[in-house]
């Protein structure tokens, strides 16, 4: 670790905020490639949807890579042709797929221009109709909408709430001084710029209500932590005392930020308003301690700190005491991230050089691996904990994947031009 307490990879700088998010060009899209296959999904088919050849967006297509993304689904072959949401399902036919659930819907498009999209669920087991919906949506919000709708069967059948329908912040470097936060659907379509900048920016964390970032700049030679807007582009900074400020991470209600600062010597952890103002140190020590991050639940503040002798994972009860140590096994590991449950954490590990992804079960203290080895680096879950994206190197190029929490599945988003690095998962769609 180093005494700035900045254990990523630098990579933006001095920002120049656009006032809104700016849409790239169609071509500009992170494509989803799933490299692994898991062998106990729940099977399902998910029909192609009829009037879907007219609609620029293949709306079946959209719900059975969110379904297949999430590692608890697999997609049962059905025959090429589309039934209507209004015909009886052919029983035996889907029975013989082996899919337990049938997915079924039409689209068309209504006179102002929005196009209508109905579908229904099926049970196939048990004959029943289990979801029927509808519903009306500008041509620019249809993929939105397909995300939405694979939420509300993945909610149906797992009980769980979907979250296909959030987005994910990232950093992309796009020249020696172009850097960018660019904010993107689930999948990784639909990117938009949040912010520029001409010198290096690591760090980045989503409020819980998804209106706000916060992100380390360098644009005034050291490390600063700033807030913006990423609706209106306004944006304060939080964090520019003496010496290094970052690792900014938010609490569970938006309102606190707990920062990594070195102004009272050391790097350690505080505790500051969103707002700014004064910061209180919630780590004491002589160790160097840094990328905190709130559990769910509130309750603790997970960081790294190298007060063992090399960096570890360990937590402290935001209400005080002790801090405890929870990484074991191996030599080296940072950058913790919580599952909403408050029952795993993910973080990275080094072993020669490389750096793999692995996943902790707090309650055992089982560690799995999601990864292989890699320049693999700043983990981050979905807002129902059931996957995690992070950041990895493929042919010397910055690139995004997300795993599901079990290592059944993993997609790789790519497709832009440039370094993507620093991944944070925001909050499902309102």
């Amino acid at each position: 670790m180093t005494s700035t307490g900045c254990t990523r990879r630098l990579f933006l700088s001095s920002i120049a905020a656009t006032a809104t998010l700016t849409a790239l060009p169609a071509w500009a899209q992170l494509q989803v490639d799933i490299l692994g296959v898991g062998a106990n999904q729940y099977p399902i088919a998910v029909q192609a949807f009829q009037g879907g050849n007219a609609c620029p967006e293949d709306i079946s297509k959209i719900i059975g890579d969110d379904l297949t993304r999430s590692g608890l689904f697999r997609l049962a072959s059905v025959d090429a042709t589309a039934p209507g949401v209004e015909d009886t399902p052919n029983w035996s036919a889907l029975t013989a797929t082996g899919a337990n659930a049938d997915v079924v819907g039409e689209v068309s498009k209504i006179a102002d221009g929005r196009w209508n999209i109905q579908y229904k669920l099926y049970d196939v087991v048990k004959k029943q109709e289990l979801l029927n919906g509808s519903d009306l949506t500008p041509e620019g919000d249809l993929r939105l909408e397909a995300h939405k709708i694979a939420d509300r069967i993945f909610e149906k059948i797992t009980g769980m709430q979907g979250d296909f329908s959030s987005q994910i912040a990232y950093v992309r470097q796009s020249g020696p001084k172009s850097y960018q936060i660019m904010i993107a659907d689930s999948d990784g379509f639909n990117p938009k710029q949040a912010l520029t900048s001409r010198a290096p920016i690591i760090s980045i964390s989503r409020a819980p209500t998804g209106d706000r970032i916060a992100y380390t700049s360098l644009e005034a030679g050291n490390p600063e932590v700033f807030v913006q807007n990423i609706n209106t582009g306004a944006r304060h900074k939080v964090a520019g005392f003496r010496g290094n400020n970052s690792a900014p991470a938010w609490s569970p209600d938006g309102g606190t930020l707990a920062v990594a600062l070195s102004k009272d010597g050391v790097t350690k952890i505080y505790l500051m308003s969103a707002g700014g103002g004064a910061a209180r140190k919630f780590t004491d020590g002589d160790s160097i301690d840094t990328e905190p991050t709130f559990s769910p639940d509130g309750k603790y503040i997970y960081f790294v700190s190298d007060r063992g002798g090399n960096p570890q994972i360990y937590r402290q009860a935001v209400g005080g005491g002790r801090a405890e140590r929870i990484s074991f096994g191996n030599a080296y590991a940072v950058s913790p991230t919580v599952s909403s449950s408050n029952h795993e954490v993910a973080y990275i590990v080094r072993a020669n050089g490389n750096f793999q992804l692995v996943q902790q079960d707090l309650s055992t203290g089982n560690v799995i691996p999601l990864s292989q080895f890699g320049k693999n680096e700043s983990p981050s879950y979905s807002p129902n904990g059931n996957m995690i994206v992070f950041a990895t190197d493929v042919g010397g190029q910055g690139v995004l994947s997300i795993v599901s929490s079990d290592g059944s599945i993993r997609s790789r988003l790519s497709g832009l031009k440039g370094d993507i690095r620093e991944p944070a998962w925001g909050p499902p769609h309102k």
